[in-house]
């Protein structure tokens, strides 16, 4: 992939068009070009670089260093040194200085809205300013379309003539390095001197500058397309965090339930089986007691043998026992039964009667289940 950086010109302040001449800058080389025929061939990964005309650099002290509260407290900190009204400023933060102090970057964001306007159909990765790509090594001056460029470690960055040097050069922190043409006319007071022979390719080789696509601007790549589906992703995950929640409630509901009947079965087969001390397994003592109880001398165990074989005489039993209760002192059981009608109650009698057990069964009445009587067995 080569990569590509378009230059917008001191003049892109006053005019922005189609017409507009820029500099397009590859690892191949430097070209002169309208904007117009730079947007012709524009690749999918290029960088825009604004003139240091359009961006006002300084340096300002942050309340906090959480970066959220950092963008809140921006404006507050940088209102005092801008000409225009803060409110009209796109605002982009920097580097930390060795004092504490966080670099900050502001242009006008209308102007900033229109210039990416003209690229709405390949925007840039990133947004840059030709003065902060100096290497942050001392003060940096660069000799590039009739101006020179200041920039370096100072958070100040400017573009300035020849006879301006003189006046700055006392507050910019050395080495003071010039870099220029052969033959270009240097400032005074410089430690070192660069020749350059293209000097666009040598600033982009400095990998320096600060992205100004932040806040409003901060451009959207490609991989970021799973953002959109960002507040449907939280919606699903609350859903399955309240369908977890329900399976833990359900869970400890039914366990609660489940301990609940078991209880309840242990008090009722010990009361019916006091010998038995120890329990284990109340499922399969329990069908053992009733294995035995044709030969067993037990008369609960025989009144419930001859009901369960009244039960089920027909194959599927249609009477159902909602509560049974045995009283030893009457030698009778009691049962309370529900029915899909009448005639399956007067049936089951029958088969009881048939059985040789005697039956009472007590006045049946209709509900919305069916009907439900109270039938004692045996005394």
């Amino acid at each position: 992939m080569n990569p590509t950086w378009i230059f917008l010109l001191p003049e892109a302040c006053h005019d922005l068009s189609a017409e507009l001449p820029v500099m397009q800058v590859t690892a191949d080389g430097s070209r002169a070009m309208s904007l117009a025929e730079a947007l012709v061939d524009l690749p999918v990964h290029w960088q825009l670089v604004l003139p240091v005309e359009a961006v006002t650099a300084c340096a300002v002290q942050l309340p906090t260093q959480k970066a959220r509260w950092m963008r809140q407290a921006l404006p507050f900190a940088v209102e005092e040194l801008l000409a225009e009204d803060v409110e009209l400023m796109h605002l982009a933060l920097g580097e930390q200085l060795a004092d504490g102090r966080h670099r900050v970057y502001a242009l006008r964001a209308s102007w900033l809205r229109e210039c990416l306007a003209l690229f709405a159909a390949q925007p840039p990765q990133t947004i840059r300013v030709d003065a902060d790509l100096l290497p942050h090594q001392g003060s940096q001056l660069l000799w590039l379309h009739s101006r020179w460029l200041l920039g370096g470690e100072a958070p100040w960055r400017l573009a300035l003539q020849r006879e301006d040097w003189s006046v700055l050069a006392g507050r910019c922190p050395s080495p003071h390095i010039a870099s220029a043409p052969a033959g270009q006319a240097l400032p005074e007071s410089v430690d070192e001197v660069h020749l350059l022979e293209d000097a666009h390719q040598w600033l982009v080789r400095q990998h320096a500058g600060v992205d100004l696509a932040q806040g409003e601007f901060a451009l959207r790549q490609s991989g970021d397309g799973w953002l959109r589906w960002r507040p449907l992703a939280g919606v699903l995950a609350l859903c399955l965090v309240l369908q977890w929640g329900f399976n833990l409630a359900q869970g400890w509901y039914l366990q609660r339930e489940a301990n609940t009947y078991a209880a309840s079965s242990e008090a009722l087969y010990r009361e019916l089986f006091p010998q038995d001390s120890k329990l284990i397994n109340l499922r399969a003592q329990f069908d053992q007691h009733l294995a035995q109880s044709t030969g067993s001398d037990s008369p609960v165990l025989g009144l419930l043998a001859e009901v369960a074989a009244a039960l089920h005489a027909e194959g599927t039993p249609q009477v159902q026992v909602n509560q049974l209760d045995y009283s030893a002192t009457r030698a009778d059981m009691s049962l309370q039964l529900q029915a899909p009608g009448f005639a399956e109650l007067e049936g089951l009698r029958e088969r009881l009667e048939a059985a040789g057990l005697s039956v009472q069964m007590g006045s049946a009445s209709r509900e919305a289940e069916g009907v439900s009587a109270r039938v004692v067995i045996g005394g």
